[in-house]
Parts: structure tokens; sequence; C-alpha cells
């Protein structure tokens, strides 16, 4: 499983110029779903989000999760994190889940993470327009293989 995490003051994504998610301060999270991934990698995951540590305490540390700062997460599938460049110039996506598989997977991490902090999601399948402002900026990797 993999996550390009940015912490945002903003984030919304649209679908046909219809805005179907919209977060003010919290984390973007653009997620990819591998074929061997179950469970385990979902909870870590959600968890990981939850509690990473990439918002400001009250001295400018940057020591607070986005459930300490009341923030709420915009997570969006995104296949394109596992495309492979090794041969050619045109990407390859044999190494992400098969679509019926990730949508169920996604929708499982969304409702752990849900637990945490609140969850607006784009739509699974889309072609969508993503919009945010990334603060700081911060951006950070996530992977956890099965």
């Amino acid at each position: 499983m993999r996550v390009l995490l940015q912490r945002v003051t903003e984030a919304r994504v649209q679908v046909a110029g219809e805005t179907v998610g919209d977060i003010g301060p919290g984390l973007l999270l653009l997620v990819g779903i591998g074929p061997q991934d179950g469970e385990d990698e979902l909870a870590w995951m959600a968890n990981k989000c939850a509690a990473l540590r990439v918002f400001s305490d009250a001295e400018g540390k940057m020591n607070a999760s986005v459930v300490d700062v009341g923030g709420a997460c915009l997570a969006v599938s995104q296949f394109t994190l596992y495309g492979s460049t090794q041969k050619g110039n045109r990407p390859s996506f044999v190494g992400a889940a098969d679509p019926a598989r990730a949508e169920r997977l996604f929708d499982r991490f969304c409702a752990l993470l849900s637990n945490h902090i609140p969850v607006q999601t784009g739509r699974f399948g889309a072609d969508m327009q993503v919009k945010l402002t990334n603060d700081g900026p911060v951006t950070i990797w996530l992977e956890r293989g099965a």
C-alpha cells in the first residue's frame, strides 16, 4: 500500500465539475492499493496517517497530528502510484491491485481512517480534478507492503 500524504490548508476533488469531496486544514491522501494488500496494511496505514505528527504545536515544532489539530482528510484513490517506468516511456500499472479489489480495500481504508477523523473522498475510478493548497509544503511518502 502506498500513500502520498500532503499537509493542506484546503483541498477538494471534482468530477465533471461537481465537487465530491472538500476539506479545510488537514491531509490530502493519494492512496494506491497493491495486489497483496490486506487488512493489516490498511489498519497500519490508517493509524499512521491519523497519528503522523506533521502539524505545528504551540511552540511551532512539527509535533501534532491531524487528530490533535482537529483536521480532516481527503482520500483519493490513485492507482498510478504503482506506475513503473523501468521499461520504455509509457508507465505500466501491472503492480496495482485490480480495480474491483482496490475499490473494496480503498473503502475499507477510509472506514478505518474515519474512526480517527472526518474523511472525504473522491469517486473511485472517475476522472478527477484535485485542487489543493499544500501547507509548508509538507509531503510525505508512506509505504507498507504485504
